[in-house]
């Protein structure tokens, strides 16, 4: 019997509108969406004390206290450590998981979902904070299901369009890559400037979206609805426990790196995302949404009562940022950490799509 987890809604937050007038009418200051190319120039660091300037005349003591409950760590934001940054070329070679193949199930199957071309973002995080808006402090990039926000759920996702191949409804999202030498429009945004997240947002130019098989064996069909996270959005403070971020650089894949690595001219910024593949057998959720899909252990079985399915790893590449002007969204208090990304994934796919997929990889065929 598959079991879900109860999740409970909450309220979605007041918003306060009084808040933008003051910034319009008492602060002089001009919110326009676009670049800071739209805006005479004004970059992300104009932005940002533009946005400390806001915060010291319009906010009292307990607005502050009221926001630090609901979105805690705005007072912690800042940059990312210029030794957060490593020369790609430094990085020592090994394996290439781009090039690996399983010799237990070989094939692979494909997801063909796009890059986020019809601007698909928010900062909610439904599996973890459901019905909580901006509960993720950072904005995630989706692509697949069209629908998925902070009150999504099986239902709603299951009704849903989506920009896959195959009507694969399932979701696909992770955190957005900023040049924070620009800005958006989101500098007094929940999410955006507000949880100390500047800069312009690019869009992936590819995502691969491929699930791989066992290295001991033979896969079973992915369930309907299984719920999948991947990294510690939280890995600064929480420490490299559940941490998997990987970074590279096109023709560079034999180096993989948790800092944001500086890439040759020509070379393409890569994140590697990989999910955990072996599931207990009846949950499609648990409570720290990882104890029912896990890791293999080194030699590549599941532990004892887990079974494999197919491992989905998302391959994001970029045009390379200018030097170190780049990072990755997060909670206000991580400020920026490259080994705090991550990914999240629900599996919502008809039946027979999920047996092509378990069969292709079986057959070591590439589909």
């Amino acid at each position: 019997m598959m079991i879900r987890p109860g999740r409970h809604r909450i309220p979605r937050p007041t918003r306060i509108l009084a808040l933008v007038l003051a910034v319009l009418v008492t602060g002089g200051i001009v919110l326009v969406t676009g670049t800071a190319s739209a805006r005479g120039g004004r970059g992300a660091a104009e932005d940002r004390a533009a946005l400390n300037d806001y915060g010291r005349k319009h906010r009292g003591k307990n607005r502050k206290d009221k926001e630090n409950v609901e979105f805690p760590g705005r007072d912690k934001a800042g940059p990312a450590d210029g030794n957060e940054f490593v020369d790609i070329r430094e990085v020592t070679p090994g394996a290439d998981p781009t090039k690996e193949r399983r010799a237990g199930s070989s094939g692979s199957f494909l997801a063909r979902c796009g890059t986020n071309e019809n601007g698909h973002r928010n900062s909610d995080n439904y599996m973890v904070t459901p019905g909580k808006r901006n509960g993720a402090q950072h904005i995630h990039d989706y692509v697949g299901n069209l629908s998925t926000n902070a009150f999504s759920d099986d239902r709603t996702l299951h009704a849903a369009g989506t920009t896959c191949d195959r009507n694969n409804q399932s979701t696909f999202f992770w955190p957005v890559l900023r040049d924070i030498r620009f800005q958006d429009g989101d500098v007094f945004a929940d999410g955006g400037g507000k949880d100390g997240n500047f800069g312009r947002i690019l869009r992936p130019a590819s995502a691969e979206l491929r699930f791989l098989g066992s290295a001991t064996g033979k896969v079973i069909s992915m369930p309907d609805n299984l719920m999948i996270i991947t990294g510690d959005a939280k890995a600064r403070t929480n420490g490299k426990k559940n941490a998997n971020a990987k970074w590279s650089c096109t023709g560079f894949t034999n180096r993989i790196t948790d800092k944001y690595p500086l890439c040759p001219e020509g070379s393409r910024l890569m994140r590697i995302l990989d999910f955990p593949s072996c599931w207990d057998g009846r949950h499609l959720d648990s409570k720290d949404h990882r104890s029912h899909v896990i890791f293999p252990r080194e030699n590549g079985r599941c532990k004892r009562g887990f079974r494999a399915i197919p491992q989905l790893r998302v391959t994001l590449t970029y045009d390379r940022p200018h030097g170190r002007d780049f990072a990755v969204d997060t909670f206000p208090d991580q400020r920026h950490d490259p080994r705090t990304d991550h990914s999240d994934f629900e599996n919502i796919a008809s039946r027979e799509v999920l047996d092509l997929a378990a069969d292709c990889i079986n057959s070591g065929r590439d589909c």
